[in-house]
């Protein structure tokens, strides 16, 4: 008989597109073998059939090991060849034929192509529907390579497979007895739900079909007639194949919803069966690289996990987490039930990636373990997997799940709090979460001490990382971190280097996390033997607590003395540590099994000195008062790292520095705390800096080989302390100077954008801004950056031409005015014209760029504005500044630009008050300081409409009605918001608008005082009250941010009062009386008050 016709065949005489070339010598016994498949005609003979079952037998047993010289469009015709010769009938060839497909797919890695996807297809739905029982698990496991990756390519078989009564919702129901045909059908189902990156995936109600049964499956309970270990087999595979659907979340954020139900019903039958000790641990964890075996014919499978490429994939079927000296059945069946909760755990973990920060912190409960009442049982959660599962793997898997919880959930654990005793008929919530956090605390450190098993172990120590620096410590009570980091000081010398290296990452943590702690001040200040011979640690291998103090001579300990200012704390172990680890050679006790560490080094592995430099990093931003005892240590630290082979060393050196350098730059803040005699002298400074620029710096600048050292190298530089730099000698200061802007050619964004933001820091440098020659050089190099593609470089440019341009203003209010005679009109044109351009692109660059329109037309002279080829420019700038002020930008951009005009205002040389911009001006900011959302732009509008100090500047009388009633208008809107977070500000800006209203009223002309009249008549009450509140609030102690003292407030009052009466004003003229009388009225009310400010002068009413 005939092959049968099905649908989607392949046209008879059609030509498959033109494989690729194999490579010679691969592939010879395919083609061959595929000739002569491609050369048989249908034939129902025996000798016939005999053949193809040879030829099938040939090309399943031929060896593809190599697995080139095969092309995929090959491969789909071949397989298309061998289908019609085989009716879907005939079982047997059926049978053979289901094999071909499944061995050449799996084996050579191929996805069949839609047009032959669509033949085959119908082919093995036909041969499901036509053949024997026994063939359909050989049918399905086809069908399964057939469909890898392939779901939305099957859009017209999607129905026949998956609908009401589709084949596979048949074949994977309850009542199918065949649980190998179950499972079969469950692979095809999860290998519909995969995509190729980049690829659509299968349609969402189809996926929601797929999600369902897979549920269905794992919560239904295990039959009569079916054996332990097929039940545990089964349940492996639906847990291996739930986190396709899930993992889609991370491509697509439509799906959320689907990994919120399964986290859902995750959390309900984990706790479940936990609760009625069922072998089966809850499918209520997951973590990063979990494991597969991949035995048999699932080894085979495609339809593994998405982490499937964990190290677990190593471990075959026959090796379990336990001897075999049970041997037997129970030893196997324990080994498949912890795959089953490993599967579980995977799948939580794909689940959890998937949804949002939001929805996951809903189940916190349910996962993560409370402090238990006294006497009540400790609550289920994925703490009693880690302290109770046998399997170390499993303990590892719900550790890593655990992680992925605790990651990013800073600002969900910030609400906690515990610092006082609460005594209330209901627990907050703050103190709820301040209990998990102290019971993670205590459960982890217990696994800390019980866990033999080295991989566990790190993970432990990782997942407490995470707990560490996501926990709100200075809300919480003392002695959490106390015990972590002594239970955590043995593990430094573990055996292990991963272990050793987790170990350094969680000191890391402690010191970074809300530094300075005033708790972990202490323990940096303990004696190094502290706690390292008194722990409960189970870990060999330690040796005396001082091993890290062997060979510290020679320059490091030699400079000690001089490094440290007067009145330095005690020495900290840990940055002698961290300094031993990156310098030192490793001792013989832990460099075994050291497969990080390349081979004949003498160091310590790169991973731990790596860590190390960043732990040295942390405690530099965080504890510089601890560091700076071993600046000059440091110093040579630094220098030995940048001057290695290893990039990734240098780049870790040339961090630290940054670190060290911002360090020194924080003590010589004029706000900081630090005493003056406990600052590094700055003639250390010039030593430190001095080291590092004859060291190996100027090389790891010029190392174009590695532009993110370059890069790192430029930021370093630039945190160089500026009274430093002054006194270093002239041919270092030039050498800086050279190389950064040399660099600013480079053509790599990331040299480039690390360069424009240093000549920006270089240039505020009180040494340099006056150099007119540096000045411009360093402007024509920013401008060149601001012409970038890179956005991140525009950014940076912007802000260095922000800062160039306050050196600008800086040097405009010294007394010798050579520098703005010195200084290039035709370079002031070019930044405004690159100004102009900058405030028209993103919200980034356009911040600072109008920030330096704003400058930039502050410092412009009288020389510059005559000019005709000024105005021009000088329009265009006002214009755009208008336009940002008024544009719904980012509240950073319309702040910046309020500010700007009122530099702008500043300028006496500009034609304020008469020019025909002046209105647009004024007409933005007083819509801004009525109408923006934002406060703080809002204070910004009010502070430049208050910054004019002539009346002439304010324009007609019609314009400074406007301004006046705005102002007011602003006034009663003070507390309009529907932003919670805005109504911190609201004091502050009726401060700020008070202030301009009284202006206003001390510059006043005749002509403006029966508008004020008029205002004060409606509003006078209102008014009055803020203005009493603005004059009071600094003598009552409510800070609003205004930047005047009492007196001087009340001063501005008498000063506006003076103004009102010294203003001549027409016979009947009643407004002048009203205004006097309301800011006389306002002064009495405000001294009888209880202000001791006697009201001196002001005789008449």
């Amino acid at each position: 008989m005939a092959a049968v016709q099905v649908a989607g065949s392949l046209p008879g005489g059609q030509q498959r597109q033109a494989p690729r070339e194999p490579p010679p010598e691969q592939g010879n016994g395919f083609r061959c073998l595929s000739a002569r498949l491609r050369a048989l005609r249908p034939d129902d003979s025996s000798s016939a059939r005999t053949e193809i079952h040879l030829l099938f037998d040939q090309l399943i047993s031929e060896n593809y090991s190599e697995g080139g010289g095969v092309a995929p469009e090959d491969v789909s015709t071949l397989l298309v060849q061998a289908c019609r010769l085989v009716p879907p009938n005939q079982n047997h060839l059926v049978s053979k034929v289901s094999q071909l497909i499944h061995h050449l797919l799996n084996r050579l890695q191929v996805i069949v192509d839609e047009q032959n996807l669509d033949f085959l297809l119908a082919y093995t739905i036909s041969a499901i529907q036509q053949c024997s029982s026994w063939t359909h698990v050989e049918v399905l496991q086809a069908l399964a390579a057939l469909v890898y990756c392939n779901g939305s390519k099957c859009q017209k078989y999607l129905p026949d497979l998956l609908g009401k009564s589709g084949l596979l919702m048949k074949l994977s129901d309850s009542s199918q007895s065949d649980p190998e045909v179950r499972r079969a059908a469950v692979h095809c189902m999860a290998n519909l739900c995969l995509s190729v990156p980049g690829q659509p995936y299968l349609e969402e109600p189809y996926q929601n079909i797929c999600f369902q049964a897979f549920l269905t499956t794992l919560q239904s309970p295990k039959s009569s007639d079916m054996d332990d270990i097929t039940f545990c087999m089964n349940r492996k595979k639906k847990s291996k194949v739930k986190p396709k659907k899930t993992q889609q979340g991370e491509d697509e954020e439509e799906e959320e919803p689907s990994g919120e139900r399964e986290a859902a019903s995750v959390t309900g039958s984990g706790r479940a069966n936990l609760r009625e000790g069922s072998p089966q641990c809850p499918p209520s964890a997951g973590v990063q690289s979990l494991p597969f075996n991949g035995s048999g014919a699932a080894g085979k499978e495609r339809a593994s996990s998405p982490l499937s490429s964990s190290s677990w994939k190593r471990v075959s079927s026959s090796e379990s987490d336990y001897s075999d000296a049970e041997g037997g059945m129970q030893s196997k069946m324990r080994s498949y039930q912890a795959k089953v909760r490993q599967g579980a755990l995977a799948c939580f973990l794909s689940t959890i990636k998937s949804i949002e920060k939001k929805v996951l912190y809903g189940y916190w409960s349910a996962f993560v373990p409370d402090t238990p009442e006294l006497g009540s049982p400790q609550s289920v959660s994925l703490m009693t997997l880690t302290l109770k599962d046998p399997s170390p793997k499993t303990r590892a898997c719900a550790l890593q799940v655990l992680s992925a919880i605790l990651e990013g959930s800073k600002q969900f654990l910030s609400v906690a709090e515990d610092t006082s005793d609460h005594r209330r008929a209901f627990t907050p919530f703050s103190v709820m979460i301040a209990s998990s956090i102290r019971e993670l605390h205590r459960c982890l450190l217990l696994a800390l001490v019980a866990e033999s098993s080295s991989q566990t172990l790190t993970q432990i120590i990782k997942c407490l990382a995470n707990l560490v620096s996501n926990s709100p410590y200075n809300r919480l009570k003392l002695s959490l971190l106390t015990k972590v980091w002594n239970q955590i000081k043995p593990y430094l010398r573990h055996r292990d280097v991963n272990v050793r290296v987790s170990s350094l990452t969680l000191l890391g943590a402690v010191v970074s996390t809300h530094a300075p702690l005033p708790e972990v001040q202490l323990l940096l200040q303990q004696p190094c033997s502290s706690g390292l011979s008194n722990s409960n640690s189970a870990t060999p291998h330690l040796s005396p607590a001082d091993w890290w103090k062997k060979g510290s001579s020679g320059p490091f300990l030699e400079e000690a003395s001089v490094s440290s200012p007067k009145g330095s704390s005690e020495p900290c172990w840990l940055i002698r540590l961290c300094i031993s680890i990156v310098v030192l050679p490793k001792e013989d006790s832990c460099s075994g099994g050291d497969a990080a560490s390349a081979a004949g080094s003498t160091y310590e592995p790169s991973p731990m000195r790596l860590e190390a430099l960043q732990v040295l990093a942390h405690l530099a931003r965080g504890y510089f008062s601890m560091a700076q005892v071993y600046l000059m240590e440091l110093g040579e630290v630094i220098c030995k790292c940048m001057g290695e082979a290893d990039p990734s060393i240098q780049l870790h050196g040339a961090k630290l520095l940054e670190e060290v350098g911002t360090g020194l730059i924080q003590q010589y803040k004029r706000d900081s705390s630090v005493a003056p005699d406990q600052r590094v002298p700055v003639t250390l400074v010039v030593m430190f800096w001095t080291m590092m620029l004859n060291g190996p710096l100027p090389r790891a600048l010029q190392n174009s080989e590695h532009p993110t050292l370059q890069a790192s190298a430029c930021d370093a530089l630039s945190s160089i302390l500026p009274a430093a730099f002054s006194s270093l000698p002239s041919d270092r200061q030039i050498l800086c100077i050279t190389l950064l802007l040399g660099l600013n050619d480079s053509k790599n964004r990331l040299v480039k954008a690390a360069t424009s933001r240093a000549l920006g820091v270089y240039v505020l440098f009180p040494c340099l801004r006056q150099d007119v020659i540096f000045v411009a050089d360093t402007a024509n190099a920013i401008l060149m950056s601001l012409q970038d593609k890179s956005l991140n470089v525009r950014a940076k440019a912007a802000w260095s031409l922000g800062n160039l341009t306050d050196t600008l203003i800086v040097n405009m209010e010294t007394p010798d005015p050579s520098f703005q005679e010195e200084f290039s009109g035709l370079l002031l044109l070019k930044m405004l014209r690159s100004a102009i351009e900058a405030s028209k692109d993103k919200d980034k660059v356009k911040s600072n760029a109008v920030r330096a329109l704003g400058n930039l037309l502050h410092f412009l002279q009288p020389s510059h504005i005559q000019k005709p080829r000024f105005a021009e420019i000088i329009e265009e700038s006002l214009q755009a500044l208008i336009s940002t002020v008024l544009t719904e930008a980012a509240m950073k951009v319309r702040w910046n630009a309020c500010y700007a005009l009122g530099n702008v205002f500043k300028n006496p040389a500009l034609p304020l008050g008469t020019a025909p911009w002046t209105s647009q001006a004024y007409n933005a900011l007083t819509s801004v300081v009525t109408s923006c959302k934002n406060f703080k732009v809002r204070i910004r509008s009010a502070t430049a409409l208050s910054i004019p100090g002539k009346r002439e500047h304010y324009g007609s009388v019609d314009q400074y009605a406007q301004i006046w009633n705005a102002l007011v208008t602003a006034l009663q809107k003070s507390e309009d918001t529907t932003d919670f977070l805005e109504f911190k500000y609201c004091a502050s800006l009726r401060t700020q608008i008070c202030q301009a209203l009284i202006h206003l009223l001390s510059l006043a002309s005749t002509s403006d005082l029966p508008s004020i009249k008029e205002t004060l008549e409606l509003n006078g009450d209102m008014i009055q009250s803020y203005i009493l509140q603005f004059l009071k609030s600094g003598a009552e102690g409510d800070d609003t941010g205004a930047p005047h003292s009492p007196q001087e407030r009340d001063q501005m009052v008498k000063t506006a009062l003076e103004h009102i009466s010294s203003v001549q004003a027409l016979t009947g003229n009643t407004a002048k009386r009203a205004i006097m009388g309301f800011l006389e009225d306002t002064l009495t009310i405000y001294f009888d008050s209880g202000s001791q400010v006697a009201l001196i002068g002001l005789t008449h009413r």
